[in-house]
């Protein structure tokens, strides 16, 4: 009865939809559930200081766990807790506490620790050196010479906060995380297509053959880059980094969540990197250009090592976006705007997301889940020469799976445009819009701007889509009216 029943209603949709459709079909709970294995990357033996899983306590001749001992009265603490603690500490201090007991140790040790110390006092860039805590010596400790000696190896010690951070960040993605493809793909199609398909239907798509012409194809390599770019300083988390430094950090790291350049000021900083790539047709049409100057930022150059990405979100301001990617490739999972993926919690605004710490841990502990559910997320890997075509309200988590370079860019075209307005005059404006410093007058300056450039668009789009409205109250209607007959259901 059900299969009956689904492919009923296949035969109602339209041929994009239904391609989507059975792309993304409904799941059976039967379905087989993922192996619990992991593999670890090549570098990864075991924890730096011998950090064992709480459950490893329970197989062990001994149930000593040297963490309490380790640590006195502050043993009923937490460990999150303790780590909070100690982020309140400088570097001195944290070094001096280090030495206090092995709990102490490995705890002082914590990466991102050090990485936050650096991150705090370094607004203008540091040389990368192995780790944070060699970082921070090298960077910002200037007194010192020489490497941290570390890596002591603490026996009897369990805690699954430390292990799990120490596996998310030497875990390799698994096979399962990776095969599966059931985004619709389309290569060669025309604008009219992809807008009647794919826009105004609001599916993403993974389109080929679209940057055959873009010279960013052929130059961006690392030495290219880093001779166009020169001295110029690009976004890095919270701080501004030569793009020599950045690719020095990449080389090395090995952590949870690595560090990510998204600039969205590279054009203004590096004009020849704004002539190397032209827009696909596609997405010719941007409204936000008629503010000029005064648009919310729009396009972003993505450079990041294997690992690093960006959790689930949605882009801001209810724009679509695209994404091309340049060299590399990328793990997207999507979820349509109905779909909270799992293991997301957004505010009752949307204002704030919180989410797994990093990509590997979602990975981890909630993508097993998906397969049980009835809406299952679309799901690619786009490579170099692809551009993915990202819907507004859809959810995405993007993981590159190499070294990539990428570049982004959001727009407001008259598919979307409605969405766009009605989001930037919620009440909470302030705290919803993002990308621009006058958050609330952005819905004035918008709509204004627009009957000034294109004059009378904002309405023609209302009445075309008061127009599609009434088609399909005249369709559902037409199944019940019987003709000719004084009764209607």
């Amino acid at each position: 009865k059900r299969k009956k029943k689904f492919f009923h209603r296949k035969r109602k949709l339209t041929p994009a939809k239904r391609e989507f459709r059975e792309k993304v079909p409904y799941s059976s709970a039967a379905e087989e559930q993922e192996d619990g294995n992991f593999d670890l990357k090549g570098w990864a033996r075991s924890h730096s200081h011998g950090v064992q899983p709480l459950g490893n306590l329970y197989f062990s001749d001994s149930s000593f766990n040297s963490r309490h001992s380790g640590l006195g009265n502050l043993q009923i603490l937490s460990d999150e807790l303790v780590l909070d603690i100690l982020g309140l500490l400088d570097g001195k201090h944290l070094g001096i506490l280090s030495a206090v007991s092995k709990s102490f140790y490995v705890f002082c040790t914590h990466e991102p620790l050090w990485r936050n110390l650096v991150l705090d006092s370094r607004r203008n860039g540091f040389s990368f050196n192995g780790s944070w805590k060699n970082t921070f010596v090298r960077n910002v400790n200037l007194s010192s010479s020489g490497d941290v000696v570390s890596g002591i190896r603490v026996r009897d010690f369990y805690s699954d906060y430390l292990f799990q951070s120490w596996l998310c960040a030497n875990l390799e993605m698994k096979p399962e995380w990776l095969e599966k493809d059931n985004i619709v793909r389309r290569s060669g199609i025309s604008v009219d297509e992809f807008v009647s398909t794919f826009e105004e239907m609001n599916i993403p798509v993974l389109l080929d053959g679209c940057l055959q012409n873009w010279d960013a194809m052929k130059k961006w390599d690392r030495d290219y880059l880093i001779e166009v770019c020169g001295d110029a300083e690009f976004s890095v988390g919270p701080v501004n980094m030569k793009l020599g430094e950045f690719f020095r950090y990449c080389d090395q790291v090995k952590e949870e969540r690595p560090l990510y350049l998204f600039d969205p000021k590279f054009v203004e900083k590096v004009p020849q990197l704004g002539k190397d790539y032209q827009v696909p047709e596609y997405f010719d049409e941007d409204l936000f250009s008629v503010l000029d100057d005064e648009r919310p930022d729009f396009r972003w150059i993505i450079i990041g090592p294997a690992g690093s990405g960006s959790s689930f979100h949605i882009d801001p301001n209810s724009t679509s976006a695209w994404n091309a990617v340049v060299r590399g490739s990328k793990k997207w999972v999507l979820f349509p705007p109905d779909v909270v993926p799992p293991g997301v919690h957004p505010s009752p605004d949307g204002a704030d997301v919180a989410c797994p710490v990093s990509i590997n841990e979602w990975f981890m502990n909630f993508y097993g889940a998906t397969k049980t559910w009835k809406r299952r997320p679309v799901e690619c890997v786009c490579r170099a020469g692809e551009v993915i075509f990202v819907p507004n309200g859809w959810w995405h988590l993007v993981v590159n799976l190499e070294d990539s370079v990428a570049i982004t860019q959001n727009f407001v075209s008259r598919r979307n445009l409605l969405n766009v307005l009605e989001f930037l005059k919620k009440p909470n404006a302030s705290r919803v819009v993002s990308g621009t410093r006058d958050r609330v007058r952005l819905y004035d300056k918008f709509r204004n701007a627009m009957e000034v450039r294109l004059p009378g668009t904002i309405d023609d789009v209302k009445l075309k889509a008061e127009e599609k409205k009434m088609m399909k109250k005249k369709k559902k209607a037409s199944v019940w009216d019987c003709d000719g007959s004084d009764f209607k259901f």
